[in-house]
């Protein structure tokens, strides 16, 4: 049974095996009949083929509290686009696919490009924006939830512990964030938060000194999760970023924009397994390699936004204070890891370590050189006070290609 200990800056929603899924379904059908609720899912047309895919469709096909299900598809052709509408026939909400590589959608990509409000790169980003767009142009729901394409432990349960805390209106959160232990296959994962976020968080408090935004951050149990929900009001003035800090810029935008009290974390899921980034030691432009940059990028960036001054010598220095916090939090996971029976290979995480502590300096190096850098995408009320017609064009364009390519 999980614990209910609360950290004092936002709130921790547990599960504490008390409740069935039904009873909760019961109540979130109830909050459907007032405030629809609508799920988002980003996804890569490879992801179709995998064994994750088919186990969602199955079980969100058991879902009867959504009103409206968007799948955003990346990396697909005309041929795939056709699969993937067929694929997800077996959806039983109203439900649409965007092909977000049609020549319709490239055509209104290239407006925004005119207008120098196109995303910098294409994405997760870009493809969770682009189903934002949509979703606001349809102006008919109070709720909305996100969860990635590749969780091959997927159930629905899931789902409707992610939703509930901002579908109940009684409840005063406006961002869920979704948290889980990461084991599978008898080992510990989650590298990403466990050898970097963690510790560089613990690091950079000791460097610059007391920030909230650290505490605020440090509040969560599992940061890098790709499942969160919200209320839709908010949504026009998210600021996505366009790169790997996907997760990380969501929580600064709901620090910048929202109170504590608005935001929650819930326990989502006691098995929970997907997909697996490689390290990629040998190419700074992919895999965790490229991630841990782009995380420790958004981190500086937002602490900076606060006013606190990095130099050469601040990066230096956390550098070597986040090298002794990672190794030492290190000791920590693999006594926990044997204490529960699970493997971790001490090797391989701390040659993930020392990647990530050059990583920190490469990212710091980049924020110095690169001081006008603007790696949001617009919000999309910017978009509609530059082109009040785009959001419109962009929901007659997804159902234009759902009817043409049908």
């Amino acid at each position: 049974m999980a614990d209910f200990h609360q950290n004092g800056n936002i709130a921790t929603l547990h599960n504490l095996r008390t409740r069935s899924l039904d009873e909760m379904t019961y109540e979130l059908e109830t909050f459907a009949q007032t405030r629809k609720m609508a799920l988002i899912l980003p996804c890569l047309y490879s992801e179709l083929e995998t064994e994750a895919m088919p186990r969602i469709l199955a079980e969100l096909s058991k879902v009867t509290y959504l009103h409206r299900i968007i799948i955003g598809l990346d990396r697909a052709d005309e041929a795939q686009f056709r699969h993937a509408k067929e694929f997800f026939k077996g959806l039983n909400q109203n439900h649409i696919v965007i092909w977000n590589d049609s020549p319709r959608m490239l055509a209104l990509g290239a407006q925004l490009k005119d207008m120098g409000l196109a995303p910098a790169e294409q994405g997760k980003g870009k493809n969770v924006w682009s189903s934002l767009g949509y979703l606001i142009a349809c102006q008919d729901s109070a709720v909305m939830a996100i969860h990635d394409c590749d969780i091959v432990t997927y159930t629905n349960d899931l789902l409707a512990r992610l939703i509930y805390p901002v579908a109940n209106a009684n409840f005063p959160y406006q961002v869920a964030k979704g948290y889980y232990a990461r084991v599978g296959s008898d080992k510990l994962n989650g590298r990403v938060t466990r050898l970097l976020v963690s510790p560089l968080l613990i690091a950079l408090k000791k460097v610059v000194g007391d920030r909230d935004y650290i505490d605020y951050l440090r509040a969560f149990r599992y940061p890098l999760s790709g499942e969160f929900a919200m209320r839709t009001n908010i949504l026009p003035d998210l600021r996505i970023p366009s790169d790997w800090g996907l997760e990380i810029g969501v929580l600064s935008e709901a620090w910048r924009n929202l109170a504590p009290k608005s935001v929650c974390q819930v326990e989502i899921a006691d098995d929970y397994d997907h997909k697996h980034q490689d390290l990629s030691e040998a190419d700074a432009d992919a895999g965790l390699n490229r991630m841990s940059t782009d995380i420790c990028k958004a981190i500086f960036r937002k602490l900076a936004a606060d006013g606190t001054v990095f130099t050469p010598n601040v990066f230096r220095t956390l550098k070597a204070t986040y090298y002794r916090c990672a190794l030492d939090l290190l000791d920590a996971y693999y006594n926990d890891a044997k204490m529960n029976g699970l493997s971790i290979d001490r090797h391989k995480e701390e040659r993930a370590i020392e990647l990530f502590t050059e990583n920190i300096m490469r990212a710091g190096h980049f924020f110095l050189d690169n001081p006008h850098e603007t790696p949001f995408i617009p919000t999309w009320n910017r978009v509609h006070a530059a082109a009040p017609e785009f959001l419109a064009n962009l929901r007659e364009a997804a159902a234009a290609d759902d009817a043409e390519y049908d």
